[in-house]
């Protein structure tokens, strides 16, 4: 792990977003068959986030659809008309491959996610969905992390039989997180400074978003090894709140959920330092804004740079 190529991993992010995109203007889940009832992703970390969120889109839409941690002891049987999604940057993840062992060579459909189309999360899948997203040569999942929620995307499109194309969705990510990047100098700064306390970070996301605030979250302890947790936003009223009385209490938030203002009232009274991002919000001490910030699937895909940017500012200073 290197945090001088970690940001150059960000940096490189708008180029292999334009790839994706491009891929997915043509047919990427033609190998996939009629008459899926049921969708089961296996993933840890990263994989996991993004699937969560997937599956939560997927059961709005009424079909079954579960994230399990690759770890997990017991899942649903194989059985006919169910789709297994393993996924796994690296395609190596031992979890992960232990649960697909399941599945392999039985009645399910196996899809495998993968940025790595030679490894062994492959062997005997039915289909391979490549992440395209290119080496990540400061060995933290960042584009990996992006490149599965806009493949989910499309994969639920594909699902619920909507004709609504994911690539336009991609460009505008594109454009958003290089707007975040170029714009840097302005916003990076002040998060830092709002950011920096001895009590660690804190993010929060609504449900529909959670991932953003698990993989922010995940960038603070793995890079710059700084404490930081995930919650969501209306759970936070019940799990999180009591924090912010005895800690110096920092948090990144994502807002969009119907109970930003019931947390942000708790912050209010507590003297607490939230930083918003995409949009304004009532007792924030600021907030970042960004290009395409107001659509919902745009924000899905871009807001986690901003602590993707904040950790490899930190990360930096301890090298």
């Amino acid at each position: 792990m290197n945090p001088e190529l970690f940001l150059a991993d960000l940096e490189a992010k708008p180029a292999a977003l334009a790839t994706l995109a491009a891929h997915l203007s043509g047919a990427p889940f033609a190998d996939l068959p009629g008459g899926i009832t049921r969708v089961v992703f296996l993933g840890m970390g990263s994989s996991r986030y993004a699937a969560g969120v997937a599956a939560g889109r997927l059961r709005a839409t009424g079909i079954d659809a579960y994230a399990e941690y690759g770890s997990a002891a017991t899942s649903f049987p194989p059985s006919p008309g169910t789709l297994v999604v393993p996924i796994s940057a690296t395609g190596g993840s031992r979890e992960t491959l232990d649960a697909l062992a399941r599945y392999r060579g039985k009645s399910s459909f196996v899809a495998a996610v993968t940025n790595n189309q030679d490894s062994k999360v492959t062997e005997g899948a039915d289909a391979v969905l490549p992440m395209l997203a290119g080496e990540e040569r400061g060995g933290v999942s960042c584009r990996t992390f992006q490149h599965t929620l806009a493949l989910l995307l499309a994969l639920e499109n594909h699902l619920t039989g909507s004709h609504r194309s994911v690539a336009p969705l991609v460009w505008q990510a594109a454009e958003a997180t290089a707007d975040l990047l170029d714009r840097r100098e302005e916003w990076l700064p002040l998060a830092l400074d709002l950011l920096d306390g001895p009590d660690g970070v804190y993010t929060i996301a609504p449900a529909e978003r959670l991932s953003s605030a698990e993989q922010s979250a995940l960038m603070f302890r793995e890079g710059p090894r700084r404490a930081a947790d995930a919650c969501e936003s209306g759970d936070w009223s019940h799990v999180d709140v009591y924090l912010t009385k005895t800690l110096d209490y920092r948090a990144l938030l994502f807002p969009g959920s119907a109970y930003d203002a019931q947390a942000m009232d708790w912050v209010g009274q507590r003297g607490s330092t939230v930083l918003s991002v995409g949009a304004e919000v009532e007792g924030a001490a600021a907030a970042i804004r960004y290009a395409h910030d107001d659509v919902p699937d745009v924000a899905l895909l871009t807001e986690t740079l901003v602590a993707e940017l904040v950790a490899a500012h930190w990360w930096s200073l301890q090298s």
